[in-house]
């Protein structure tokens, strides 16, 4: 039976939609979609003291805020895209278009056809998010995306330089200096000047993800995204200063991050506690590392390894950093996870960051049913059939009348009937 040292609030409860921030998106949402630019403009004045003559970069002003970043910052963006890139590249390879005789005859197929639209929303707040714009834009772009157009919210009074360089270098088509959820109902909704996509994805505040589910079905998204989560499964092959590295190193995103610890070693766990109480009065970042570990934090101390699974799997995190004897153990048997991050010498922020996988990821236990983005989220899987000969047509044809009639669908009935009639002569009324 587990033993929790340290329990935290259920994040399921404090992150159940407010009301307010749904009254207030869903007054955003009208007011863009009735009044357009004007909406937009004011709403970007509100919220960011924003108002430029053109929220869209043209390629000079974007070769103006390239100029301002280092050589090796470029670089650094540069190697983290290439990275990204080559593991999207081999994800696509996996999706082949499919094409099958079935019955002498009968052809049925699929094609991956991708999305024709992407807006990339890359968060730009207290943490400029500038992995953000590799995850989707790359991403997109790999997909075979047609158009993609990426927005960032202002930063010090004016674009990001390496937002909007990281930007243009994975391929955004269009790039706009514009945040929250006029950006978002922006490129959802369209405007007078930026015409509407098919899909959203990037993460963003809980408004931004308010925004992202009161559109869902007018338009795509990747996945309902909450705060970023952390668990740390872990035994005595490691100690306490690197477990609360990673778990500190991820409850800095906001205070209403948990960052969780699973572990069959109750020596290991009470080091832990101690370290992160150690890391929280040097750390940069720690006031809001320890309101998140203070509220969220929790330390579960597991019999057996069998037993620190099924925690897990129950748990269903965002991010899982595994440091145990046999990582590859949880890497076959786990399944409730947005990525996995085995062993020591990983960690979650490779993953956000720079090692290629990417960085947009389940929260809130939907890792029970859904992966993170990926290049698949990008494709549409659309099948075809073909019926090549009239033997094939009018068997088809025979079987799917009875179905048809057995459903009470006498039109269907009908389809099927004209065809066993013309192509095998049977009579089917």
């Amino acid at each position: 039976m587990p033993t929790f040292l340290k329990k935290g609030q259920n994040p399921d409860e404090t992150a159940a939609a407010d009301k307010k921030t749904r009254e207030t998106v869903e007054s955003i949402l009208s007011d863009i979609e009735s009044r357009g630019d004007a909406a937009v403009r004011e709403l970007s004045e509100k919220f960011d003291k924003w108002s430029p003559k053109a929220f869209r970069l043209t390629e000079s002003e974007i070769a103006d805020a390239m100029s301002k970043v280092s050589e090796r910052d470029l670089d650094d963006v540069k190697f983290a895209q290439a990275q990204v890139r080559n593991f999207a590249q081999k994800q696509r390879e996996c999706l082949k278009d499919l094409e099958v005789e079935t019955l002498p005859g009968v052809i049925l197929g699929h094609r991956n056809v991708p999305v024709e639209s992407v807006g990339c929303y890359v968060p730009g707040g207290k943490y400029p998010m500038v992995a953000s714009a590799h995850m989707s834009v790359v991403t997109a772009k790999v997909a075979g995306v047609k158009r993609i157009i990426a927005c960032a919210p202002p930063f010090e009074g004016g674009p990001h330089p390496a937002i909007v360089t990281a930007m243009h270098l994975a391929g955004a088509d269009e790039i706009y200096v514009l945040g929250g959820v006029q950006a978002v109902g922006a490129m959802a909704l369209g405007t007078e000047t930026i015409a509407p996509v098919d899909m959203l994805v990037g993460p963003g505040n809980a408004f931004v993800a308010e925004a992202k589910r009161q559109l869902y079905g007018r338009i795509g998204i990747d996945l309902f995204a909450g705060p970023t989560e952390t668990l740390v499964i872990a035994d005595d092959t490691v100690d306490g200063e690197i477990c609360a590295t990673d778990l500190l190193g991820q409850a800095e995103h906001g205070p209403t991050s948990p960052a969780v610890l699973l572990t069959n070693s109750e020596k290991l766990a009470r080091d832990t506690m101690e370290e992160i109480e150690r890391q929280l009065k040097v750390l940069t970042t720690g006031e809001t590392a320890r309101q998140a570990w203070e509220t969220f934090g929790e330390v579960i101390v597991c019999d057996s390894q069998e037993e620190m699974l099924q925690e897990a799997d129950r748990i269903a995190s965002e991010h899982v950093q595994v440091m145990t004897r046999d990582p590859d153990y949880f890497l076959n048997n786990m399944r409730n996870y947005g990525a996995l991050f085995l062993g020591p010498r990983t960690n979650v922020a490779y993953g956000d960051k720079v090692i290629g996988t990417n960085h947009t990821l389940p929260t809130k236990k939907a890792a029970r049913y859904t992966g993170g983005l990926w290049v698949g989220k990008f494709l549409k899987t659309c099948t075809y059939q073909k019926v090549l000969t009239d033997e094939a047509s009018a068997e088809i044809g025979e079987r799917c009348s009875r179905l048809c009639m057995l459903e009470g669908f006498a039109g269907h009935a009908e389809q099927a009937n004209i065809r066993a009639r013309r192509y095998g002569g049977r009579n089917m009324a």
